[in-house]
């Protein structure tokens, strides 16, 4: 004789253990979305500090640097623009080891001081 309770209990874990792959794609998802939103953000500052430091005749790589965390670092480029500004692009991180999420970038320019 089985009750119909631990029935349902049984049939509800073995739905639960069938989504959790799907959960944890979810998860992992959402979170390089926060990840790729908070690059974006860090490169906007990086590439304010690069711009300064250019104005002030000083290395707009090393101002960029200044701001992000050694994770972004590592793809991090600086490309001086024909107007004074400068352009800085960073890789995203991936949060799943072995992906390639892409890159985001930012400019800003300011007028030279002190030359």
């Amino acid at each position: 004789m089985h009750h119909e309770g631990s029935r349902e209990s049984g049939q509800a874990s073995v739905e639960t253990v069938a989504l959790l792959p799907l959960m944890v794609v979810v998860a992992l998802g959402l979170w390089q979305i926060v990840v790729a939103g908070q690059a974006a953000a860090l490169v906007g500052s990086a590439a304010r500090s690069a711009a300064r430091a250019q104005a002030l005749g000083g290395d707009a790589a090393a101002g960029a640097r200044a701001v992000l965390p050694p994770r972004l670092e590592r793809g991090l480029r600086v490309r001086a623009r024909s107007d004074g500004g400068v352009v800085v692009s960073v890789r995203v991180p991936a949060v799943f080891s072995g992906t390639r999420v892409g890159t985001v970038a930012a400019g800003a320019r300011f007028a030279a001081q002190g030359r």
